[in-house]
């Protein structure tokens, strides 16, 4: 509601929920995994005036929940806490829990009211800044694909489609299937139901290129951080909807070793100051706006240096591989899914690029401040993309940019330009907690070891 303050907001929602015992305070952290505390009544007000004590680590922390060895916070200095203070609207009941509790997205900030640098939504918020003061404003949207999981008693694999009048698996991909949709039905319905509850903008459902795998479209908004909200409140959602049905949801960048990966993409615009969007139109030589063509330009001269951030942990580079359509260049077209930034068919009002490097596996604010980056960066500098590929052209996998984890973070700590917006010392710290994630993910001896190496070497 228009200029209504956070107390406003909460005594609004336990006026229409008197029942609310408990309140989940979450707050995003490094890897993109909503974290938190669950607060009792007489702390509610807390969250919604001058904030709540939260451990300062908990932004950041490694996949499995632990602190960094490698970088001194939440060991080394105490694990001090900081402010956690609620973000308008985004209190909403949670209605898979048995008692009545709410949910509520936090920010960090230190207890002199300045933003907590290490929280990723605010370094988002930095990376946006240099837009703002040009005058644009970013309107986007992301697209995240998952899987449906069960397990058989051995082993995790897609929820697969039934044949009719049996419980054998349909084999085949059956991309677009509505069938596929019907025999998730209950899933679906939950998903929507906590979707409108929470005031998620969830839009289309598809059923994609693998069996298992869906995809749920959010509708555009003005505002990158709401955006990246709207995408980790609806990780929870579908999570929390998957396992009121019995299975589970993955956002894992490459589940299955056969099945395709599950992105995170972006589709974003940018309107001037009269909300007009500069996107559209043509340049002189009669092809794109300069404004798109430097945009895009922009993105692919930060690719490279970005990759880190689109593919974060061991899992993510199991996505980039020939047929996925994955792009491991900075490659760009029109109405083409093999390239990196495809300009989607549309009008000029909805003139936009669609990146499509990032895993579904990846933190939303991150890789969202790396894509603000390169285009402010394109903007600014003038960039020139690569020559455009065809649309309907044949296009060979190419590998310009780093897609092994180790060389995605040798990029990363070279990178020139990418610190200005993110912050060297964030750079420094994502890097340090990424390295040491590696070392640990790679120390580990998997079962595969002894499948192809015990008994012939």
């Amino acid at each position: 509601m228009a200029h209504e303050t956070l107390k406003q907001e909460l005594d609004r929602y336990l006026a229409a929920h008197p029942e609310t015992r408990y309140l989940e305070a979450l707050v995003t952290d490094i890897n993109g995994i909503l974290r938190g505390k669950r607060a009792e009544r007489e702390d509610f007000y807390k969250l919604f005036g001058n904030g709540m004590n939260l451990c300062a680590a908990t932004a950041i922390l490694d996949s499995r929940g632990s602190t960094f060895e490698s970088v001194p916070y939440g060991v080394r200095d105490g694990d001090p806490d900081v402010k956690g203070l609620a973000i308008g609207g985004t209190l909403a009941p949670v209605s898979w829990v048995g008692l009545p509790t709410a949910q509520v997205l936090i920010e960090m900030r230190n207890f002199d009211g300045s933003l907590y640098p290490r929280d990723p939504r605010n370094v988002l918020r930095n990376a946006l800044q240099p837009l703002s003061d040009m005058g644009l404003r970013p309107v986007m949207a992301t697209e995240l694909e998952f899987y449906l999981v069960e397990h058989d008693g051995e082993r995790f694999q897609p929820k697969m489609p039934r044949i009719p009048g049996s419980e054998l698996p349909q084999p085949g991909l059956q991309y677009a299937m509505m069938e596929d949709l019907y025999e998730v039905e209950d899933f679906l319905a939950d998903l929507d139901a906590i979707c409108i509850a929470q005031n998620i903008p969830a839009g289309a459902a598809l059923s994609e290129f693998s069996p298992g795998q869906f995809e749920v479209n959010l509708h555009h908004v003005d505002d990158p951080l709401l955006a990246c909200d709207h995408a980790v409140l609806l990780k929870r959602a579908v999570k929390a909807a998957a396992s009121k049905n019995g299975f589970g949801a993955t956002f894992m960048a490459k589940p299955f070793a056969d099945t395709a990966g599950s992105g995170l993409h972006l589709h974003m615009s940018l309107l001037d100051t009269d909300g007009n969007n500069v996107f559209a139109g043509e340049s002189g030589d009669g092809a794109f706006s300069d404004h798109l063509r430097h945009a895009i330009g922009g993105l692919g001269a930060l690719m490279a240096e970005s990759m880190a951030i689109f593919a974060p942990n061991g899992n993510s580079y199991r996505r980039h591989a020939p047929g996925n359509y994955v792009p491991a260049s900075p490659s760009w077209g029109v109405n083409h899914r093999g390239v990196a930034m495809r300009i989607p068919l549309s009008g000029p009002v909805n003139t936009r690029f669609e990146h499509r490097v990032a895993g579904a596996d990846a933190n939303p604010y991150l890789v969202v401040a790396a894509v603000l980056a390169g285009v402010h960066h394109g903007l600014s500098a003038r960039c020139e993309p690569l020559t455009m590929t065809p649309q309907g052209a044949e296009i060979e996998y190419e590998v310009t940019v780093p897609i092994r984890w180790p060389q995605a973070l040798d990029a990363f700590d070279a990178a020139t330009v990418l610190p200005d917006y993110l912050g060297a010392d964030y750079c420094k710290l994502f890097s340090l907690c990424r390295r040491e994630e590696e070392g640990n993910y790679n120390a580990e001896v998997p079962t595969k070891d002894f499948e192809w190496y015990m008994r012939a070497v």
